[in-house]
């Protein structure tokens, strides 16, 4: 039956038969039985499916991945140890020593050091680009051996949206995919395969688990991106696997061929696998997620306008405020909303925020975002502390930038507790 993503969030990804658990089951175990060798073998040979240790894949991280990758339209998924795995795994599964892509700058703090920093050190280079640039000159920015497109559809800290189809037709005229991180926005309020993206990335650590109890991440493929049609780019994919007797994951794969690399090649080297007690916490987020992301939404907007008016705050960037730079491209991508995350300044800089921030009631002062509880953090001191002035510039994010992760607590209760705080400065 061809359900709403509403309906995903219940009934995909498990359908227990007569007598099995209602829920998701917990295989909390790290090895699984056969009975010859050869049934085994065939396992590690990619032969056969199934389950053999859970570095690799495990029951209850497949069934959560199945209903992460229905509820973007996706055809298959991974689950990772955090979102910072996922978003490396899915560049390096096709990305190698010498290889070059691009990113737009305005990512995670943490993302911008993995891309800027340590993958440089593998010898892969990324160029950062403006999330404003013209088709014409992201053109000029593509060589030879660029492999991929990265960028967020909502960005984190500082609250753009992205221009999915500009850089897709960018990416596929040159032969390449584009690989998006739809952390903030989650499926329920964009699906980025719908308007050309190719392999998009979660942070599951965010609104998908919702009570910050599990770190993890997801990577899915939409299997539109037809590897063998630019095989002399992606080798890794194209050409045999010494690793798995010669086998081509494209030919032998299809469609499933980018996970299956990512699962066989990747996790089996790095093992930044997710838990299955997490990937259950996961499994009861995503039930709630539609709901949930409803009232985010709603919330964050009467803050933002709130803010907007409010003699004490410089500026604010929300995409669902009508005179936000955002606002024509939540309309088209985010009709439904957003996210629950603003970022807004208050005026007398660094010093006024972080005495504003200090004095917030229940508001917390945390190390994370897209939580059912309002959160706040100052990127410039904490998220984003290891980029230089010119860094953070070049990011989008200023020294004032408050990043205000609005929850699902009553709104004016929200409202009254900034109100107060801003009394204080």
């Amino acid at each position: 039956m061809n359900s709403t993503v509403d309906t995903k969030c219940v009934q995909a990804g498990y359908t227990p038969k007569q007598g099995e658990p209602r829920q998701v089951p917990i295989y909390q175990s790290t090895t699984f039985k056969y009975d010859t060798s050869e049934q085994m073998g065939k396992l590690f040979d990619l032969e056969a499916s199934g389950y053999f240790y859970t570095r690799l894949q495990n029951p209850t991280n497949d069934l959560v991945a199945e209903k992460i990758a229905a509820l973007e339209g996706g055809v298959a998924a991974m689950l990772t140890s955090s979102g910072q795995a996922a978003n490396f795994y899915a560049v390096f599964n096709i990305c190698e020593c010498g290889d070059h892509f691009i990113s737009s700058s305005s990512i995670y703090g943490g993302t911008y050091n993995l891309f800027g920093v340590s993958m440089k050190k593998m010898g892969i280079e990324c160029t950062f680009v403006d999330n404003d640039i013209s088709e014409e000159e992201l053109q000029k920015l593509i060589r030879p051996n660029t492999k991929c497109i990265f960028g967020e559809t909502i960005t984190n800290p500082t609250v753009n949206v992205f221009d999915i189809e500009k850089f897709a037709n960018v990416a596929h005229k040159n032969g390449i995919p584009l690989i998006m991180d739809n952390t903030f926005a989650t499926p329920v309020n964009c699906r980025p395969f719908e308007w050309g993206c190719d392999i998009v990335t979660h942070s599951t650590t965010k609104y998908m688990d919702g009570q910050a109890v599990s770190v993890g991440g997801a990577i899915v493929d939409s299997g539109n991106f037809d590897w063998m049609a630019h095989a002399e780019k992606f080798p890794g994919l194209c050409t045999p696997d010494e690793s798995y007797h010669g086998l081509t994951y494209a030919t032998k794969f299809g469609k499933l061929a980018y996970i299956t690399k990512a699962t066989a090649q990747l996790m089996r080297d790095f093992g930044s696998i997710q838990s299955p007690q997490n990937a259950f916490y996961i499994s009861l987020g995503l039930e709630t997620l539609h709901v949930r992301m409803a009232k985010h939404c709603a919330n964050a907007k009467a803050v933002a306008e709130f803010l907007d008016k409010n003699d004490k705050i410089a500026w604010v960037h929300y995409p669902d405020l009508e005179n936000d730079k955002s606002h024509a491209l939540q309309q088209k991508y985010l009709p439904k909303g957003s996210c629950g995350v603003i970022a807004f300044a208050v005026k007398g800089g660094r010093d006024a925020a972080i005495k504003f921030m200090d004095n917030l009631k229940f508001a917390s002062i945390v190390t994370h975002v897209a939580d059912a509880k309002t959160c706040i953090l100052h990127p410039a001191s904490h998220t984003h502390r290891q980029l230089s002035d010119e860094q953070l510039r070049e990011a989008g994010v200023d020294p004032d930038l408050i990043r205000f992760s609005v929850g699902i607590e009553d709104v004016d209760d929200i409202i009254n507790d900034i109100k107060q705080a801003l009394e204080c400065i």
